[in-house]
């Protein structure tokens, strides 16, 4: 019986199917990236007074706990999946720190709170765990599936060009937030060197982050949403928060 129930959770924490939840905007490592943009929210219905205010990366290991409510078991498990593309991957700490907040607007630093990124990464990792255990003790992650089809990969550094000139200066000369320099080769490495799925996400996360404009000429948009769909994303993973100019 226990062999059984191995292979039943096993199969429920499976990277997921996305396509079945349409209302879903966004996933795993991303997902908790843009939390950011509902801190304040956040803030308030936990911390109403600022005396118990637990400070920004226990807020954030809070978040990434939050996931597994959010979510059904597969999506929820995505967390851990990107986590661990990105911590088993060759890529030099700072690439993963400049994703990470690019993602964020520049919102929390895990160097201004004494961290590298991958300790950053460890802690929300555990934080995720932490929380899965509680509904079931036994449950240990599955390794990663990274995306390593070359012709994927090639796709998603295409898309990314498409925008790369007014991304590079949207992050370097924020309104606000840390800035963030050599953004574009940071994320052509994710999609080249660790996952083209996760760093196409990381990609789409930035540019809204960033509100950056996607060009006007309907065909530039049409290949964001086609290599969505391409990855099996819901509907509006892709859609929800672009900054699309297309006037039809």
């Amino acid at each position: 019986m226990a062999h059984e129930h191995e292979s039943d959770v096993e199969d429920d924490f499976v990277e997921a199917e996305f396509t079945e939840d349409i209302y879903v905007t966004d996933l795993g490592l991303t997902w908790l990236a843009s939390r950011w943009e509902v801190l304040e929210e956040f803030y308030r219905e936990h911390f109403p007074s600022r005396a118990v205010d637990p400070g920004p990366v226990t807020v954030w290991l809070m978040l990434a706990d939050s996931s597994v409510d959010q979510f059904d078991r597969s999506k929820a498990a995505q967390l851990g999946q990107d986590v661990q593309r990105l911590l088993r991957s060759p890529l030099p700490d700072e690439t993963i720190r400049t994703v990470w907040l690019a993602a964020t607007h520049g919102i929390l630093d895990p160097h201004e709170h004494g961290m590298t990124a991958r300790t950053w990464l460890r802690r929300i990792e555990e934080a995720w765990l932490a929380r899965v255990h509680q509904d079931d003790p036994a449950f240990a992650p599955p390794p990663p599936q990274p995306v390593v089809d070359e012709e994927l990969r090639r796709a998603v550094i295409q898309v990314i060009h498409t925008v790369a000139e007014p991304l590079r200066l949207a992050s370097e000369q924020p309104p606000y937030g840390v800035p963030v320099t050599g953004l574009v080769p940071a994320l052509e490495r994710v999609v080249t060197e660790a996952c083209a799925d996760l760093g196409y996400r990381l990609f789409l996360r930035a540019v809204k982050a960033y509100f950056v404009p996607v060009p006007a000429d309907g065909e530039t948009y049409g290949r964001f949403v086609a290599l969505g769909e391409r990855f099996g994303y819901p509907y509006w993973v892709v859609r929800e928060g672009l900054n699309d100019r297309r006037t039809d």
